[in-house]
């Protein structure tokens, strides 16, 4: 006969199991355990004396297989919170992290409350960075592309899930699906991690086409400097997320291409994370 485990317990093991796999194990163990009894996490702190059924118990040690395993929490999850907005992430789109609300903070800051501008997010994920921005600017028209359209029926179904209705989703690569089109603010957080870098094993669980760029990680921010003054209004803002060492490296592809005005900003950790940048003819 097993011997009984309570919510307490169960908590102090998986704690200490995720150790040295988790930033934060104790909200790890908090959150995996929360979704296995189907309650939300005050009931672990109002009834840590309650015993779990052998259903929980298996749940629970399924789900902390897979994050000892490297699994983001947003995937067994299925939730991301991001700039106060609940998305739906799957493994076909990268896991937004709070670095990104800098680029989105940076976007907003140049966009009128009431302007009713185009705006477009290039290599658009799950959304994240798109329906920031959409529900900030509700009189903007949000266009967002992904070539992968796994990523994109996840960000189409957090725009629905979030009544988000000023945005446009279309498949292809980078600026191929808007050829032809013009937007006052472009935004993007393409793949920037070079191709040999460790970092990458640690993200294994996640899609390595949406975070590797080749030998020096900026195949994709050049192409983006390169073709992005073609569907840019005069003067237009291009906002881009990159690696915490690449701020001159990007500054330079960037003016190499004719842009102008090019500033870079630091990530909440310090870190030089964000570039913005004009094109004027």
């Amino acid at each position: 006969m097993s011997v009984p485990v309570s919510i307490e317990k169960a908590l102090l093991d998986a704690t200490t199991r995720l150790r040295d796999v988790s930033e934060s194990p104790r909200l790890d163990a908090e959150l995996l355990l929360a979704r296995s009894i189907d309650m939300p996490r005050s009931y672990l702190f109002a009834h840590p004396e309650d015993t779990l059924d052998n259903a929980a118990i298996g749940r629970l040690e399924q789900t902390l297989e897979r994050r000892i395993n490297g699994e983001p929490m947003a995937y067994i999850t299925g939730i991301k919170e991001f700039w106060s907005l609940e998305l739906f992430v799957s493994p076909g789109t990268l896991v937004p992290r709070p670095e990104t609300e800098l680029l989105v903070d940076i976007a907003l800051r140049e966009i009128p409350r009431k302007a009713d501008w185009t705006v477009l997010d290039l290599g658009t994920g799950s959304g994240a960075i798109a329906l920031a921005i959409a529900k900030e600017r509700q009189l903007c028209q949000l266009t967002a592309t992904d070539v992968s359209a796994d990523a994109l029926a996840v960000a189409r179904e957090n725009a629905r899930q979030l009544l988000v209705s000023n945005i446009e989703f279309l498949q292809g690569n980078w600026t191929e699906p808007v050829a032809g089109q013009r937007f006052r603010v472009i935004a993007s957080n393409p793949p920037y991690v070079a191709a040999d870098d460790d970092v990458l094993e640690s993200l294994r669980a996640e899609p390595t086409v949406a975070l590797a760029a080749g030998e020096d990680g900026l195949d994709s921010i050049t192409i983006l400097a390169r073709d992005c003054p073609s569907i840019i209004e005069d003067d237009g803002l291009l906002v881009l997320e990159h690696g915490a060492e690449q701020r001159d490296q990007v500054a330079a592809v960037l003016l190499s291409y004719g842009w102008d005005h090019i500033q870079c900003y630091d990530d909440y950790s310090g870190l030089p994370r964000v570039t913005s940048a004009t094109y004027s003819r």
